[in-house]
């Protein structure tokens, strides 16, 4: 018996939508991760990018917990002597409140061209609207 092989092709693609409000970063970015992979379908293929796409709103809203508020540090750096720039949670949801739950997510994908192709399948939304009502996106379930 063969093993299988999802092709680019033939591949069905679905679109869910997730209410950040009052869920975790971590786990919520975890869920969306493995959607967005294809983790969840049984021809889940790694090399081949078979995951669905995800709406989620209400991105400033997601929690954190403890005193990562304060605590936690986003780093980037202009690779020029001198240029690091560190920020902390708190600034960032202030000033890009969807850039936590993207960072997250990122961080969680593969570091590969793939990786980057999966993350352009996440559409996210500070507040409670999306333009993304012809593609009629359900609600994604808790077991995914």
């Amino acid at each position: 018996m063969k093993t299988f092989q999802a092709k680019p092709g033939e591949i069905e693609r679905r679109w869910y939508v997730v209410d950040a409000s009052g869920q975790t970063l971590g786990r919520l970015a975890s869920r969306i991760a493995s959607v967005l992979r294809g983790k969840h379908k049984a021809g889940f293929t790694q090399h081949v990018d078979t995951g669905d796409f995800v709406i989620v709103t209400n991105a400033h809203r997601v929690a954190v917990t403890g005193r990562k508020e304060q605590q936690k540090l986003y780093r980037r750096h202009s690779g020029h002597p001198g240029g690091l720039r560190t920020r902390n949670l708190g600034t960032v949801r202030r000033t890009h409140p969807d850039r936590l739950l993207r960072e997250a997510v990122r961080g969680m994908l593969p570091k590969t061209t793939l990786g980057r192709k999966m993350l352009l399948k996440l559409k996210l939304y500070a507040g409670p609207d999306h333009p993304h009502q012809a593609q009629q996106p359900v609600p994604l379930p808790a077991h995914l």
